[in-house]
C-alpha cells in the first residue's frame, strides 16, 4: 500500500503542495522506516487555507441544517465503507494494532459525522414570551472559521470530533494534524468533498508548532479547538484569548482509578488494562494512578500480571496482535525515562520496564507497585504503557489523594456498592467519570476535563454550544416610553 499522499495539504477541495515548507517525514513506528514525506505549511499555504475557509463560510452557513447534515451523514457512510483501508492507514500513521484501529478510530470518526449530521437540522433558537405582548426570539449562528489542532494518538477521530460539530453549525474549518501523524486527516477532507461538502469547507494543512501558532493568532479565525498537552494548551489558550476567540481545550491528565475490596477483580483488572495499556498507554484520559484497597492489593497485582503476559506484542498489521509500538522514538524514550525515575524513587517493578528487542519503538507493558503520591510517576503524565499502583485503606483517604493533582480529565471507581460508587464520582474533581468500566467515549456523551485538563466539552449536544453563538432579538409590540 502506498502511503504517500498526492500532496501535503488539502485546500479548497483539492491537494496543494509547496515544497518550500520544512520537510516532514512520516515514520512507521513498528519498523522505524519512512513511509511518506510531506512539507510543513508555508505562510502562503496558511493564507490560502484561511482564505478558502473564509470565502466558503457564508454560503455553507446559508444552507439549511438538513442539507449540511445530509452531507455529514454521507461522509459517515463512506467512512464506514472504507473502514479497513482507513484503519490500515491509521495503523501505519500511529503504530496502533489493526485489531484496535478497525474498531476505535475511523469508526469513531464516522460516529461523530453521523451524530452531528443528524443533529444539524435540529439547531434552532427559541421564542420567549414577555409581558404586554412583547417577545424575544433567538437565532443560533455559526462562529465563522474554526481552527482544529489535533494530537497524534487518535488522528482520524480527532479530525472528525472537531470537524463534525463545527460543520454542522455552519462553520468552516482549517485542521492541522500533529506533525507525527499527518496522513489520516487528508482522507477525512477527501471524503467530505466526495460526500458533497463545498470547496473550502474543510481544509487540512500540515506543520509544526509554528504553523499552529500562526493559525491561532490570525484575525480570520473565530474559534480554536485543541487536543494536546497542558503546556501546549497554556500557550494556545493565551494566544487565542488575546484575540477574544472561542476556545475548546482537551488536554492531558493523571487520572485516578479506585478499586475497592468489594470490586469484581476481573472487571477491575480489565479496566486497569484498558486505562493504561490500550494504544500502548497513549490515551489522555488514562487512569494511570490505580488506587487499590490494601485487602486485595496482592490479589489484584497477581491477576494483573497473569493477564499482561497474554498481551500479544508484534507486527501491528497482524490481527492477533493486541499491543503495538509507541508512536515515536521520542515518546518511547520519554516513557523509558519515567520508568528509570520510578525505579530510582523506590517503586517496586512488578512487570515490564524494558524496551523490547526488535525494530520499531516497542516498550513492555510496565507496572509499578508500592507507589507513593509524591513519586514522579504518580505526579506527571507519562503517556506511555506505565501503570502506578498505590495502596489505600479508607474512602475518605483515597478521595483526598485522588483529587490531589492539577489535572482533572477523567476518574474511575470499581465497587459493587453502587451507593458508594455514586458518592465517589460526585466527589471526583474530573470532567469524565466511570463506574465499573473505563475509557469509553461515545459521541452521544460529553467528553472533557476540569482544572488544568481543559476547557469546554467535545461531543454530545454540548459541543454545539462551543461551535455556535446565540443572537437575541427583542421585539416590541408596544409604544416606546422614554423619561424625556
Amino acid at each position: 500500500m502506498n502511503f504517500q499522499p498526492r500532496a501535503s495539504h488539502f485546500i479548497d477541495g483539492e491537494y496543494v503542495e509547496d515544497a518550500n515548507g520544512a520537510a516532514l517525514e512520516v515514520i512507521y513506528p513498528a519498523t522505524g522506516e519512512v513511509i511518506a514525506r510531506l512539507h510543513s505549511a508555508t505562510p502562503a499555504i496558511i493564507d490560502k487555507a484561511l482564505n478558502s475557509a473564509k470565502n466558503a463560510q457564508a454560503a455553507w452557513a446559508a444552507l439549511s441544517g438538513t442539507e449540511r447534515g445530509r452531507i455529514l451523514r454521507r461522509a459517515s457512510d463512506i467512512m464506514r465503507e472504507r473502514n479497513y483501508d482507513l484503519s490500515v492507514l491509521e495503523t501505519h500513521d500511529t503504530g496502533k494494532p489493526i485489531q484496535e484501529t478497525t474498531v476505535a478510530d475511523a469508526t469513531s470518526g464516522a460516529d461523530a459525522l453521523e451524530y452531528f449530521g443528524g443533529l444539524a437540522a435540529s439547531l434552532t433558537g427559541e421564542h420567549i414570551p414577555l409581558g404586554g405582548g412583547d417577545f424575544v426570539y433567538t437565532i443560533r449562528e455559526a462562529l465563522g472559521v474554526c481552527v482544529g489542532i489535533g494530537a497524534w494518538n487518535y488522528p482520524t477521530q480527532i479530525a472528525c470530533w472537531k470537524g463534525a460539530p463545527a460543520l454542522a453549525c455552519g462553520n468552516t474549518m482549517v485542521f492541522k494534524p500533529s506533525e507525527t501523524t499527518p496522513l489520516s486527516a487528508l482522507k477525512v477532507a477527501e471524503i467530505l468533498v466526495e460526500a458533497g461538502a463545498p470547496k473550502g469547507v474543510y481544509n487540512v494543512i500540515q506543520g509544526y508548532g509554528d504553523v499552529g501558532a500562526s493559525l491561532v493568532t490570525d484575525p480570520r479565525v473565530a474559534k480554536v479547538s485543541l487536543t494536546g498537552s497542558v503546556p501546549t494548551g497554556r500557550k494556545v489558550y493565551a494566544a487565542a484569548a488575546d484575540g477574544m476567540k472561542h476556545v475548546t481545550m482537551e488536554l492531558g491528565g493523571k487520572s485516578p482509578m479506585i478499586v475497592f475490596e468489594d470490586a469484581d477483580i476481573e472487571n477491575a483488572v480489565s479496566g486497569a488494562i484498558l486505562g493504561n495499556f490500550y494504544s500502548s498507554g497513549q490515551v489522555c484520559s488514562n487512569g494511570t494512578r490505580v488506587f487499590v484497597q490494601k485487602g486485595i492489593k496482592e490479589a489484584f497485582l497477581k491477576r494483573l500480571s497473569e493477564r499482561l503476559v497474554n498481551a500479544k506484542i508484534g507486527d501491528p498489521m497482524d490481527e492477533d496482535v493486541s499491543f503495538g509500538p509507541m508512536v515515536s522514538k521520542n515518546q518511547m524514550n520519554i516513557a523509558l525515562s519515567y520508568i528509570e525515575k520510578g525505579k530510582a524513587e523506590g517503586a517496586r517493578l512488578i512487570i515490564g520496564g524494558e524496551r523490547i528487542d526488535r525494530d520499531g519503538y516497542y516498550l513492555q507493558p510496565t507496572v509499578f507497585a508500592d507507589v507513593t503520591d509524591n513519586m514522579t510517576i504518580a505526579r506527571e503524565e507519562i503517556f506511555g504503557p506505565v501503570m502506578s499502583v498505590l495502596d489505600f485503606e479508607t474512602e475518605e483517604e483515597v478521595m483526598t489523594r485522588a483529587n490531589d493533582t492539577e489535572f482533572g480529565l477523567a476518574a474511575g471507581v470499581f465497587t459493587n456498592d453502587l451507593t458508594r460508587a455514586h458518592r465517589i464520582v460526585a466527589g471526583f474533581e474530573a470532567g469524565t467519570c466511570y463506574i465499573n468500566t473505563y475509557n469509553l467515549a461515545p459521541v452521544e456523551a460529553p467528553f472533557g476535563g476540569s482544572k488544568m485538563s481543559g476547557v469546554g466539552r467535545e461531543n454530545s449536544k454540548l459541543a454545539i454550544n462551543h461551535f455556535s453563538e446565540m443572537k437575541t432579538v427583542y421585539v416590541s409590540m408596544n409604544d416606546v416610553e422614554a423619561p424625556y
